[in-house]
């Protein structure tokens, strides 16, 4: 069952763009995978993995999340982020990669070209970096 909050930001996404939404995963896969790489990913993310495994937003455009249980999945090595405290959770189209500050909630993108991360690209939490979406992608809304 997806949250009353959840749910608003997807009916927009819904109304907005082409989306693809994978299969959602279960608590039990999300805490298997939290164990066998020995991270706790944030708790919006879990809210959101429940829904859809990952997907692809506003296609053809957009960017992609990764997920637990369907391809692609997190890889919590991957080098595409600027330090070991940050885990990569998906992709814009640009390629710069959408990352999670372990410990915390934030939710930030990381600027390949500049090789920083942007003030106003760091989020306190995955719902409020989905409700930016259309600002981030230049979409309006």
């Amino acid at each position: 069952m997806i949250s009353d909050e959840l749910k608003k930001i997807v009916d927009k996404f819904n109304e907005q763009g082409k989306m693809v939404f994978l299969p959602e995963t279960t608590d039990d896969k999300i805490s298997g995978f939290e164990n066998k790489n020995n991270v706790t990913l944030p708790l919006q993310y879990k809210k959101w993995l429940c829904f859809s495994d990952g997907g692809e937003f506003f296609l053809p455009a957009g960017l992609q999340l990764y997920g637990v249980d369907h391809k692609p999945i997190i890889d919590i090595n991957d080098n595409d982020r600027p330090s070991d405290n940050y885990i990569v959770l998906g992709a814009l189209a640009s390629g710069d990669p959408i990352l999670f500050e372990k410990g915390t909630e934030k939710i930030v993108i990381y600027n390949h070209e500049a090789g920083r991360i942007e003030d106003e690209e760091v989020y306190t939490d995955f719902f409020t970096f989905l409700k930016d979406l259309y600002d981030l992608l230049g979409i309006g809304g």
